[in-house]
């Protein structure tokens, strides 16, 4: 499947059936977190079959239910939109590999997440995942116009690029983003207020890069 049709498939889901992932699944996810550390050099810990981050009034009152597979990103304030980055990347693939997710900035337990955190770092935000009851649903987006200005010729691969990213999740939805076009360089501005920005900064240089081969410079 190519990568924007995986973008228009992938919703986020936060209910999950009780069925572990196979072993040859769970090879394939830890090798390709294996290979973001190495890329990244992020500090990320995968967890299956622990429930306990999720079992809390805050998971209960936020939907989520069944929540026994996670993945926990650890760093410092700078490194949020590399997580975003390589979040998004591990997200897609989970979808690829028939696996449905959510990103989770505070519906779960940090002090309940089995994972050592060094001074200096917090966890910045978590990814649950497993076998959803449902595939999602798409959320609620703004028009292409509402999210962009071009300045000059528009080149024939923005526009598949701002679909790419009006398909990125962001936090509560909230899509506070505008992406320039001047003269065939493309940069995504901060567009209002919001919480975990710099994650959705992260979110969206990977959904537009990914599909479109261009380099999108983030400028809060």
């Amino acid at each position: 499947m190519e990568m924007i049709e995986l973008m228009r498939a992938r919703h986020s889901v936060r209910r999950f059936l009780a069925i572990p992932v196979e072993k040859d699944i769970r090879s394939a996810v830890d090798d390709f977190v294996n290979q973001q550390k190495l890329a990244s050099g992020l500090n990320i810990h995968i967890f299956y079959d622990e429930p306990k981050a999720f079992q809390t009034l805050l998971a209960h009152y936020g939907s989520f239910r069944n929540v026994t597979n996670y993945i926990a990103f650890i760093g410092k304030k700078e490194d949020e939109i590399k997580v975003g980055y390589y979040g998004e990347e591990l997200v897609l693939k989970l979808q690829e590999l028939g696996l449905n997710s959510c990103w989770v900035g505070v519906s779960y337990s940090k002090r309940k997440t089995p994972v050592a955190v060094n001074r200096g770092e917090k966890i910045i935000i978590v990814v649950s995942f497993g076998y959803g009851q449902t595939q999602g649903h798409a959320h609620k987006s703004k028009k292409p116009e509402d999210v962009t200005e071009v300045i000059g010729e528009k080149p024939s691969w923005f526009d598949i690029g701002v679909e790419a990213a009006l398909l990125a999740p962001t936090a509560v939805n909230q899509q506070k983003f505008k992406i320039v076009c001047d003269n065939g360089v493309a940069t995504i501005r901060k567009n209002g207020i919001g919480v975990y920005m710099n994650v959705d900064f992260g979110i969206l240089k990977y959904h537009f890069e990914a599909v479109t081969g261009q380099v999108v410079e983030i400028i809060k």
